[in-house]
């Protein structure tokens, strides 16, 4: 089988695991909370403070993956770029 990505893509796969169990974390905590304050709870007004609440904890939490992410990021973007370049060089003095 050929793949698109010649390397697996694992930063993509732990940064996006992590921002995933970070948000059912703090909609746990969140709906935790409620339900001990008021015995019950808003799952959709839950579910946008949790939705909150984790993308302002995962700039601070997950800055190490991300980062390797976007290093990654950069890499295939800087690859691509080169090799574009290159065709385009070939087929200019041909």
């Amino acid at each position: 089988m050929v793949s698109a990505y010649p390397e697996p893509v694992k930063e993509f796969l732990v940064y996006t695991a992590l921002r995933i169990l970070l948000f059912l974390a703090s909609f746990g905590v969140v709906v935790g909370v409620w339900l001990l304050i008021s015995g019950e709870a808003n799952l959709f007004v839950s579910f946008v403070l949790a939705f909150v609440l984790s993308g302002i904890g995962s700039y601070f939490v997950l800055n190490g993956p991300r980062e390797a992410f976007a290093r990654r990021v950069d890499e295939r973007a800087s690859l691509a770029a080169s090799k574009f370049e290159e065709r385009r060089t070939r087929e200019d003095a041909d």
